[in-house]
């Protein structure tokens, strides 16, 4: 009967487990996950890409009040990959209107396997008229510990 008990109780805590593990996603993109923005929280937001030895979070931060830069929370995890590279020069944004921006601030930490902190796109001087029009706005993350990362936010007005 012992047995049987914990023959049970594994069976039920693994079934648990894969049930809690699944993520359901309303659009199709690569291994991120794509969700509209509007006034949602910020979880909603977040995209994550699990591509390589890296986890790669990324939450938009300013995206409907954009001041003098556009601003992402990243974290990045890992058991295995020295995370030090320049992240600004490997990030770029653009628009489904096409503009695109280089990174050029990352306050977070260099180095070591988890890091975070926030990515910094300059707006031009009326950054209003970079999401005027918008429908979609992309951050793509070169080379790390994968050739690219993409992430995307549809723009809802």
């Amino acid at each position: 009967m012992k047995r049987f008990l914990v023959i049970l109780v594994l069976l039920f805590s693994t079934v648990l487990s894969a049930c809690s593990g699944s993520t359901f996603s309303t659009a199709q993109a690569q291994p991120d996950t794509e969700e509209k923005t509007g006034s949602q929280p910020s979880s909603i937001l977040e995209r994550k890409d699990s591509q390589g030895a890296v986890v790669v979070t990324v939450t938009p931060v300013n995206l409907e009040n954009p001041g003098e830069t556009l601003d992402f929370d990243i974290s990045m995890q890992t058991h295995s990959v020295e995370l030090d590279m320049d992240l600004p020069s490997l990030s770029t944004l653009s628009t489904d209107t096409g503009a695109t921006l280089q990174g050029s601030v990352w306050n977070g930490t260099k180095g070591g396997h988890h890091v975070k902190g926030t990515l910094s796109f300059p707006a031009p001087e009326d950054s209003r008229s970079l999401m005027e029009g918008v429908k979609v706005i992309t951050l793509k993350i070169q080379n790390v510990d994968a050739p690219e990362r993409v992430f995307s936010w549809e723009i809802l007005k």
